[in-house]
């Protein structure tokens, strides 16, 4: 009467009362557990009368209509939950089964979860973690050659946490569950002809992520050593090369001595550091210094307190990222080259001696009204607004720019015959200077113009660790609202 996929919910109910089967279609499984004696009374909902009906002749043929319940409900709506013991949503994708389980989520404390998601389980285990529901098992079920996942869940208030994207897409199958291996093998060939896909269309930093993901879902994650990760950045970003007045480096660092999970963000907020506890990264590598100015005194609420309580490493790289060769600003000479062609190689902004610089120039191939110009920098840096200078609405084609605020480079851009500016955290004073010197700045943000360099930084500690659990924040975000 079950197929395998069905068999293996029916194995994973508690058994320890009432039942309810959401889209329970035949209602083949709510038989199955009367008739085992497996559950007392089964609830069987749908939201359509057609698979009602045929559920009502499957309860008829098998004489349980005292014991089998037969509901019209849009997913839980119209089912009181009181005494159920198990709810199976089984047969339908990941996001419709939230859809199911949100306006329910305050009620589900103490009940047996059997959730089969025909797609996108990452995206259903990663909202269970998220609404303090916890997977107890999972399992893989072969029908006809194709493996289907089971969830066994309940709900625990306590136990807040999140998953990353590896452990979302992972599972979490037994490590003796040999379709469970399978079932992450296929995963990961998926992954890896994801990656294949955007290498074609030269998205070099997204094919890389898929690949080593691929291989973390097949292989598991690995630890590294902590001082061998802080040797590796300095290597690519040397610490050395750090302005006088920056502080770049190791600023926090934990009593663990290796590295499982990495999460990256442009700023370490007390938002990032939850968000690091909660998927229990190991260490949070910025681009701005979670400690700067000289700290007199440390209070609860302060991000250095609680990167200490949590136990997590902070690296920092701020200035040495700026000036590396494919650091901050090396990402946006990159997206610039994906939307214009230059006419020469492009040259360095501000020079800084020992082969380092500060910033870019590029020549376009070919000159383009300032006005259109900003709007494929909007497009570009992904950013709410473009501000720009009054009276140098023109036609350019001699650019500098340099990521975060670099107003105060105006002059230099002047002086070295440029058309226009991008940067960010742009003055009054700069404005009124660049309509009177005749130089277009586009102010893009602080943020939009630092924050793509996460890309590139994950990119290159996949490349060297591939079963490191690597992660750009969720919470590096603008931390301006536009109205």
């Amino acid at each position: 009467m079950l197929d395998n996929r069905l068999k293996m919910c029916a194995e994973l109910v508690s058994g320890r009362g009432t039942a309810v089967d959401v889209g329970t279609d035949h209602a083949y499984l709510a038989a199955d557990l009367i008739l085992s004696g497996k559950c007392s009374k089964v609830i069987a909902s749908d939201i359509k009368e057609g698979p009602l009906e045929s559920a009502r002749k499957t309860v008829e043929k098998y004489n349980i209509s005292d014991k089998a319940e037969l509901v019209l409900s849009d997913g839980l709506e119209n089912i009181n939950l009181d005494g159920v013991t198990d709810i199976i949503i089984a047969g339908m994708g990941g996001e419709t089964i939230i859809e199911i389980l949100k306006p329910k989520v305050y009620e589900l404390y103490g009940v047996n979860l059997i959730l089969q998601p025909m797609t996108k389980p990452e995206i259903l285990r990663k909202w269970l973690y998220e609404s303090n529901i916890q997977i107890k098992t999972e399992k893989a079920a072969d029908v006809n050659d194709r493996l289907y996942t089971v969830i066994c869940a309940e709900s625990d208030i306590e136990a807040y946490s999140k998953l990353t994207e590896s452990e979302s897409v992972s599972g979490f199958f037994d490590d003796d569950d040999e379709l469970g291996k399978k079932y992450r093998q296929i995963e990961s060939k998926r992954l890896e002809k994801v990656s294949e896909a955007l290498e074609k269309s030269g998205k070099i930093n997204e094919a890389v992520h898929y690949r080593c993901l691929g291989k973390r879902v097949s292989e598991g994650a690995q630890s590294v050593d902590m001082n061998e990760l802080y040797v590796f950045l300095d290597e690519k970003y040397p610490f050395s090369a750090q302005e006088k007045w920056d502080n770049s480096g190791f600023l926090v660092n934990s009593c663990f001595d290796s590295v499982r999970k990495v999460l990256l963000a442009l700023d370490i907020t007390n938002e990032v550091i939850e968000e690091a506890d909660n998927k229990r990264a190991d260490v949070i590598i910025s681009h701005h210094p979670v400690i700067f100015e000289p700290l007199k005194k440390i209070t609860a609420d302060d991000p250095v307190y609680k990167l200490i309580s949590c136990d997590i490493s902070a690296i920092c790289m701020h200035t040495n990222l700026d000036i590396a060769q494919n650091g901050t600003n090396g990402v946006i000479l990159k997206m610039l080259s994906g939307s214009f062609a230059f006419s020469k190689k492009p040259e360095p902004f501000e020079e800084l001696g020992n082969g380092r610089n500060l910033g870019w120039i590029i020549e376009l191939d070919e000159k383009v009204f300032s006005d259109e110009f900003a709007v494929e920098l909007k497009r570009i840096f992904g950013c709410e607004y473009v501000r720009t200078s009054r009276n140098t609405r023109k036609m350019i084609s001699r650019i500098a720019f340099c990521s975060g605020s670099g107003g105060s480079m105006l002059g230099l851009a002047k002086r070295k015959n440029c058309d226009a500016l991008i940067t960010g955290d742009v003055k009054h004073d700069v404005w009124v200077a660049s309509n009177a010197i005749d130089i277009a700045v586009f102010d893009c943000g602080h943020f939009h113009t630092e924050n793509p360099v996460l890309w590139e930084l994950r990119r290159v500690l996949e490349e060297k660790y591939p079963q490191l659990d690597v992660e750009i924040s969720e919470r590096s975000v603008d931390p301006v609202i536009y109205f």
